[in-house]
């Protein structure tokens, strides 16, 4: 048999108290880090150690016997039948807000108590030393022992998204609590790191999308304007690279390499700030962005890009309320089949319609000169113009299409199956069906006067969320017919 290093594990305890069940999350996984850090920089000193070492995930599990009907407006924060139901909990940290939310929301509705302990998961050496930077993991063969042989690494069986695509199968009759386990996020919060340059603690829970980087430099110049306004309610902005300021009038330092998805960070103390992400163009990099965030479980996100307008009635600069989406982008159709809708959210639209209303001074029937509200189209080849327009152009017309993009159903559709509240607005920079092509210098005059009021209007439809409650905001439409208890 093999012998086998553990850390002391505390014993399995009963918690009626949300907050102490978290301090104890946070107990088991700092023992469970340091221990394997320990293991690991001692082995990389001195040689494999005679035996395996290994450390758990800590876990958060419910049981509940009764059938008894609960608050059923709530989208959130209950069991769909009695059972017992368990979830691997990482960065107890990071998530103590949403944990301590959820687990009271738990214990309340369903009036029992939460156990928590170690799981049966190991924890990846890659994740437990992963937050140290002054730790690098080898690579195969570069050490004098092979590291899978005595630490553990990470699994794609517990890496995958097998609950929020609906697709999970309990083997030991166990449901999940939550829609990610504990080594999903962990690989995920090491490619957030990775693609956008900056740490998952400065992530907010409004996050805009954009797919050009001119909408920065006015993110920047808003962002310094909220600091130096005592009454914002603004702390601090982080850009790529973890560089953060304070004030208004403080220099960003350069980054040393701009990463694949810059990424900048309007932060408020109560994490309701904004983040803006410029994916670039493409639905591969917007599956990739989502795929990773939703880990945060933000509140909303939003598409603030530009698009082709394919009717003749719109202008360059009009704005596109998306209240539909056809899907030609192809990255996600095994994880979410083409033929499940992607419905309009009601608050989203109404937040985004008021903030064009708001910024543009227009209302009423007069909104309806700049924006158009209708069918989005996406698709993956950005050269759709270069081919036979006879098919294209069909399909286009048949769904009623307003504007065409490469990211914006992408994220909805990431948004629906992670159930994060999602929504469009695009401008439309170009129209290539009317002889109204992106040159350089039609371009040049658009980005200069519409840029900062697109993104503007995306600013204040998220600051109107951030107003709502969450119950509304997160609401049952997202909801499949079981669900994790967990949002």
């Amino acid at each position: 048999m093999t012998r086998i290093l553990t850390p002391d594990d505390g014993h399995p305890r009963t918690f009626t108290d949300a907050t102490a069940a978290v301090d104890y999350l946070q107990e088991l996984y700092t023992a469970a880090t340091d221990f394997l850090r320990t293991q690991f920089l001692q082995a990389m000193a001195e040689g494999a150690p005679d035996a395996r070492v290994r450390a758990f995930y800590p876990e958060v599990r419910v049981t509940t016997l009764s059938f008894a009907q609960i608050d059923t407006r709530l989208s959130f924060g209950h069991v769909p039948n009695p059972g017992a139901y368990a979830a691997t909990i990482t960065r107890p940290d990071l998530f103590r807000n949403y944990l301590i939310q959820q687990i009271s929301l738990l214990i309340e509705n369903h009036g029992q108590p939460v156990h928590i302990g170690a799981s049966n998961t190991p924890m990846p050496v890659h994740f437990a030393v992963g937050s140290d930077a002054a730790i690098q993991v080898p690579q195969q063969g570069a050490a004098n022992f092979t590291l899978r042989d005595v630490f553990d690494v990470p699994d794609l069986s517990t890496t995958n998204d097998d609950i929020v695509n609906g697709t999970y199968a309990s083997s030991d009759g166990v449901g999940p609590l939550a829609p990610f386990t504990a080594q999903r996020i962990d690989y995920s919060l090491a490619r957030l790191a990775h693609y956008t340059a900056t740490d998952a603690e400065h992530f907010q829970n409004f996050v805009l999308f954009t797919n050009y980087q001119f909408y920065v430099s006015e993110f920047e110049a808003f962002a310094r304007a909220q600091l130096d306004d005592p009454d914002s309610g603004y702390s601090a902005f982080v850009s790529t690279g973890n560089a953060t300021i304070t004030a208004g009038d403080q220099p960003l330092a350069d980054p040393v390499k701009m990463p694949q998805m810059p990424t900048y960070h309007l932060k408020r103390k109560d994490g309701g700030g904004i983040t803006l992400v410029n994916i670039g163009v493409g639905p591969s990099n917007a599956k990739t962005a989502t795929d990773h965030i939703a880990v945060l479980r933000p509140h909303a996100w939003l598409m603030v890009g530009h698009c082709a307008g394919l009717r003749n009635s719109q202008a360059l600069g009009d704005f596109v309320l998306a209240h539909a989406y056809l899907r030609e982008d192809h990255v996600l159709d095994d994880d979410l089949p083409v033929w499940i809708p992607i419905p309009a959210l009601a608050e989203i639209q109404i937040a985004l319609e008021q903030a064009v209303g708001e910024v543009t001074a227009l209302e009423g029937f007069e909104l309806k000169r700049i924006m158009r509200t209708g069918t989005v189209a996406t698709i993956d080849n950005r050269n759709w113009e270069l081919r036979d327009q006879s098919g294209p152009v069909a399909r286009l017309s048949q769904s009623r299409a307003v504007a065409l993009d490469m990211e914006s159903a992408t994220i909805a559709a990431n948004g629906y199956r992670f159930r994060v509240p999602y929504g469009t607005l695009l401008c439309v920079s170009d129209k290539p069906l009317h002889g109204e092509l992106k040159l350089p210098g039609m371009a040049s005059e658009f980005y200069t006067t519409q840029v900062q009021r697109h993104l503007m209007i995306g600013i204040r439809a998220m600051e109107r969320l951030r107003k709502m409650p969450l119950e509304r905001i997160h609401s049952r439409k997202l909801r499949s017919f079981d669900e994790t208890a967990f949002l």
